[in-house]
């Protein structure tokens, strides 16, 4: 009940409250950590293990020690912009992918069930904590992440249904190209043995990343690892209670994030809309003046690339 009354009485902008966590919380979440920290040297991406550092350096992230949400969002927001809020529970998609495009990550603050350490039916804060802070620290993750929030801003049902599958199998179940091995072992998205998805993946999916089981059979077992495709994806159907199906890979961020961009400029939405740092809101991009203004950051951000540019080349 207390991470409820914390959850509803939030208000944006405050300091989260602290928990003071059971010892049979702490000592759920010792044992899944020691699991789950010898798996990601072996099977996360760089950009996660590099990122995990630091929050271990500056979070307090130790098996003896369950992070704050609140030392875990500031050290974020001076990383990439993006805060966390404490919630109770599941929210709908459309309010969840609200918030991405506010740079705001929707966390539980609960911790699964002591009987069970390696499995949780629904997010808890070992899923949040281990599995999606890293890369909320990464700005090229960070970005991609918003652009899927920021595209649900006025999505129809259909549309939003097919951004929350997208979310799912990247964000939650994503595999990227182990940069690791050459770039023609990379490409082979044909052949899924064994020993192929040894070499070819790396993780970058929170659902993996926190989850023992099902972090060894998307790279070691016989999964089916496909490009990913949005038109693709869409039409994968999302598991919960068990292992995925199909998993879905990229290159890198980058590539991920280009395909999403295509994907959603297709999607009939009444506004077209872009997120302002500097006031951390969403403006509608509806007018002659809402325009320039956008053409006006941007044109600043060009001149100030050119300049860089010239000053190293």
């Amino acid at each position: 009940m207390m991470f409820a009354d914390i959850a509803i009485n939030y208000k944006m902008g405050e300091p989260i409250p602290r928990i003071e966590f059971t010892e049979t919380e702490k000592k759920t979440w010792k044992t899944v950590y020691r699991k789950l920290r010898e798996l990601h040297e072996k099977y996360a991406c760089q950009e996660f293990l590099d990122n995990f550092v630091l929050l271990e350096r500056y979070c307090g992230y130790s098996e003896n020690n369950i992070p704050q949400l609140e030392d875990v969002s500031n050290f974020l927001k001076a990383k990439t912009g993006f805060r966390v809020r404490p919630v109770a529970g599941y929210l709908s998609a459309r309010d969840f992918l609200a918030g991405l495009a506010f740079r705001v990550f929707n966390c539980t603050q609960y911790i699964r069930h002591h009987a069970d350490p390696y499995y949780t039916p629904e997010p808890d804060t070992v899923h949040e904590l281990m599995g999606h802070m890293a890369l909320f620290a990464d700005p090229d993750f960070a970005q991609f992440s918003q652009e899927i929030g920021l595209a649900s801003l006025g999505a129809s049902e259909e549309d939003l249904s097919k951004l929350a599958t997208l979310y799912f199998f990247s964000i939650e179940f994503g595999l990227c190209s182990d940069r690791s091995h050459s770039s023609k072992d990379k490409i082979n998205c044909n052949n899924n043995s064994n020993e192929e998805n040894k070499i070819k993946y790396k993780v970058y999916g929170a659902g993996l990343l926190s989850s023992a089981g099902e972090l060894q059979h998307a790279v070691e077992g016989n999964s089916q690892i496909i490009r990913f495709d949005p038109d693709r994806v869409v039409q994968q159907e999302c598991l919960i209670s068990t292992f995925q199906s199909a998993y879905f890979f990229t290159n890198d961020f980058e590539e991920a994030q280009q395909k999403l961009r295509t994907f959603t400029s297709n999607m009939n939405r009444p506004f077209v809309v872009r997120y302002n740092p500097y006031t951390e809101s969403v403006e509608v991009l509806n007018n002659k003046r809402s325009l320039m203004l956008a053409v006006n950051s941007l044109r600043s951000d060009i001149n100030l690339l050119a300049a860089s540019l010239h000053n190293i080349l």
